[in-house]
């Protein structure tokens, strides 16, 4: 269990495919703080088992079904993700329950200015959008976020200049793909 709040921008040393599996190694600072192996850490939004702790490093194992059907699949080396370490009883809750399953890709359609804030623009599959509620909480790479806008397919996210220098969304734009998961309390039966 996450809150969407972003720790530390890891960045992607290493990425080795095996049958079934994929390993991913990580820098990261702040998320190896207090982080024992076996650990969950979100990253990208996405729940994963640390397998290995370096000195300045974690890696995990990805079953290709999740690297597949995730951005996880599209990264690179050199490339940036959002770490989050898994939240403890008794912590402080800043942003919303994430659980780090993600429930399908977005696809950004714009980027643009809005009152001092970056807005994007996302489309989903239609079949979500029942999960879409107006000013609900949604996370995108594992950023928790309020829903501005709801039409059709699509919804609208505003960032923070705050959230936007700390977080991947700094780098996203038409075009990308967005891990996406509908807030829990929206999902219920």
């Amino acid at each position: 269990m996450f809150t969407g709040i972003v720790e530390e921008l890891g960045e992607v040393k290493k990425i080795t495919h095996q049958a079934g599996v994929t390993s991913l190694e990580i820098s990261a600072k702040e998320v190896l703080i207090d982080t024992k192996l076996g650990d969950s850490v979100s990253v990208n939004g996405v729940c994963l088992t640390a397998v290995t702790l370096g000195s300045n490093s974690l890696r995990f194992e990805v079953m290709n079904t999740t690297f597949k059907s995730t951005n996880l699949g599209l990264l690179s080396i050199g490339k940036k993700v959002n770490l989050e370490r898994s939240l403890k009883v008794g912590d402080r809750v800043s942003g919303h329950f994430v659980s780090g399953h993600v429930d399908c890709l977005g696809l950004v359609r714009k980027r643009g200015l809005r009152n001092g804030s970056v807005e994007l623009e996302v489309a989903v599959p239609p079949e979500f959008l029942r999960y879409c509620l107006p000013k609900g909480s949604i996370s995108l790479d594992g950023i928790s976020l309020t829903l501005a806008k709801i039409r059709g397919n699509v919804f609208n996210v505003c960032i923070i200049p705050h959230t936007l220098k700390n977080t991947t969304l700094n780098f996203k734009g038409p075009s990308d793909k967005l891990n996406v998961e509908f807030d829990m309390l929206a999902k219920r039966p």
